[in-house]
């Protein structure tokens, strides 16, 4: 049995929780494997590393030679979208296959309920040692884990403590980023050898707000980013995108976000440094980037400009270290021989924004959130160099693992597996992907909101203290700054769209949803 954990270090018993359940799927022999061999799998999952930030993607914003790797050595996913552009609720839909308004978890920094089954128990049936180290961001220890060594909450990049299997507490000093990859490489060190694993590496970086590891101190500074081309977005037309409180310009702090005169006494952000720690720190961002920013004097749009330089240098600094750290995994795969039978996958929770309509974070279903990035590898059965671009969900990450392993996948999960798209064989796949977002009005005062995104378009209704809809061509306007809704030639598009809306509610049954979208 397992305890829950508060997200803000402090232990407290919430309830005891019994393991076994009624209403899960009975037990059932495992369908025969093409392979003798299952495959082992590592799940490397970071947290707001977006697409635009990867090279593999394209983005000439930095080099990530090691996801890279992964993505060349077998397949990456371009339209891989996600159901609720959040941290939290990813992570609960990865480990139950279901959109949040089933497993509960709609909303950050709450309980995600133990009592429900998780796909790693299936898992476990059938032969598999499994374990998750790093971010979880659940608020509780879910079943299906032989080991567990996570963050409380979103723990800190310097010196965090952990929260193990037994509900202790441990700080480990040092680079979270590197501290994850070690206690990663232990375990994998001192697993049970005669069963196959599942391994999630779960990172915080690049979450907000971006402390880089001390090697990549400034590693940018000699760069110039360029600004991009919707980063002065007027909004006009688009209601939830004005009302928003999350743009560079107004939201980011000078102070706990880009380090201009930082608290390093009192902030719980600033001060878990050691002194060897500190040193280079305050030297780089006191000395250096503080005094830089007094004498410049700034206002108005050059203010906002030198923010978002800022911005995108600690940003892509914190990325250096997790490409650094996959590597490092990945060299360890090779030099025990694991890499042979090992499947290896890098994604993200969600997408973000880099300085896109002016802003930073995520929450909406428009494109730059709404996709995530994905690449696995699987030697001898994905081909290297996959591409795919078909619609996929993170409700299908779930089937997809258990699929990989010879599982059998519960009638309760939503998803599908992708696995075949992963094998270039031909299969019918799905034609529309529904999304669903919750949290208002804090922390970003982002307009609740469900939808769908199908090749060509994305459709979806706000809600809350205002219902609109907005509507789109990704394919002509792929930043969504053009809403299309209610405008002149577009009428049997939008009626074909809500009916094939009102079919995914009904099929992933949102009844809330349904609810709302048959109100007005």
């Amino acid at each position: 049995m397992k305890t829950l954990y508060l997200t803000t270090l402090s232990l407290l018993a919430l309830g005891l929780f019994i393991s076994s359940f009624s209403g899960k799927e009975p037990i059932t022999p495992p369908p025969a494997r093409r392979n003798a061999v299952q495959p082992n799998i590592i799940f490397i999952f970071s947290d707001d590393h977006t697409s635009q930030a990867i090279s593999a993607y394209g983005s000439k914003l930095a080099k990530t030679p090691n996801i890279d790797r992964i993505a060349s050595e077998g397949a990456i996913l371009h339209t891989n979208v996600v159901t609720n552009s959040i941290c939290g609720p990813s992570r609960a839909t990865l480990l139950t296959g279901k959109y949040s308004h089933l497993n509960g978890y709609k909303l950050n920094e709450k309980v995600f309920d133990i009592n429900q089954p998780v796909f790693t128990e299936e898992l476990q049936k059938n032969g598999y040692q499994t374990a998750w180290v790093g971010k979880m961001h659940l608020g509780s220890l879910p079943h299906g884990f032989d080991y567990l060594n996570v963050l409380p909450g979103h723990g800190h990049y310097y010196n965090s403590e952990f929260i193990n299997s037994k509900n202790e507490s441990v700080r480990y000093p040092g680079y979270v980023t590197n501290v994850i990859t070690r206690l990663s490489i232990d375990w994998l060190n001192q697993r049970d050898e005669s069963k196959p694993f599942f391994l999630v590496v779960g990172h915080k970086a690049t979450h907000r707000e971006w402390l880089p590891d001390a090697p990549d101190l400034g590693a940018y500074d000699k760069v110039n980013f360029p600004l991009p081309s919707t980063f002065y977005d007027d909004y006009a037309g688009r209601e939830a995108a004005e009302a928003q409180d999350m743009t560079i310009e107004k939201t980011m702090r000078l102070k706990e976000d880009l380090k201009v005169h930082a608290d390093y006494e009192n902030s719980s952000i600033f001060n878990r440094f050691t002194p060897e720690q500190k040193k280079p720190f305050y030297d780089y961002y006191e000395n250096k980037i503080s005094k830089e920013f007094d004498a410049k004097k700034l206002s108005g749009r050059a203010l906002a400009e030198w923010k978002y330089q800022r911005y995108l240098k600690d940003y892509l600094s914190v990325a250096n270290s997790l490409d650094r750290n996959i590597g490092e995994l990945l060299n360890h795969l090779d030099k025990t021989g694991l890499a042979k039978n090992t499947v290896v996958i890098y994604a993200s929770d969600q997408g973000f924004y880099l300085g896109e309509h002016g802003w930073f974070d995520k929450r909406f279903i428009y494109e730059e959130s709404l996709k995530t990035p994905f690449v696995i590898r699987y030697p001898g059965v994905i081909k290297p160099g996959t591409q795919i671009r078909d619609l996929v969900s993170n409700i299908d990450w779930a089937p997809t693992l258990l699929n990989l392993t010879g599982t059998s996948i519960p009638k309760a999960i939503q998803g599908e597996s992708f696995l075949p798209l992963l094998k270039g064989e031909k299969t019918p796949w799905r034609k529309e992907a529904y999304y669903h977002y919750y949290e208002y009005p804090q922390p970003h005062h982002v307009y609740p909101h469900f939808g769908i995104r199908t090749d060509q378009y994305t459709l979806a209704r706000f809600y809350g203290p205002k219902n609109f809809w907005e509507l789109y061509d990704v394919k002509k306007d792929p930043h969504n700054m053009h809403n299309l809704y209610g405008m002149k030639g577009y009428e049997t598009i939008t009626a074909d769209l809500k009916t094939k809306l009102k079919g995914q509610i009904q099929k992933y049954k949102d009844d809330e949803a349904l609810t709302l979208l048959e109100s007005k």
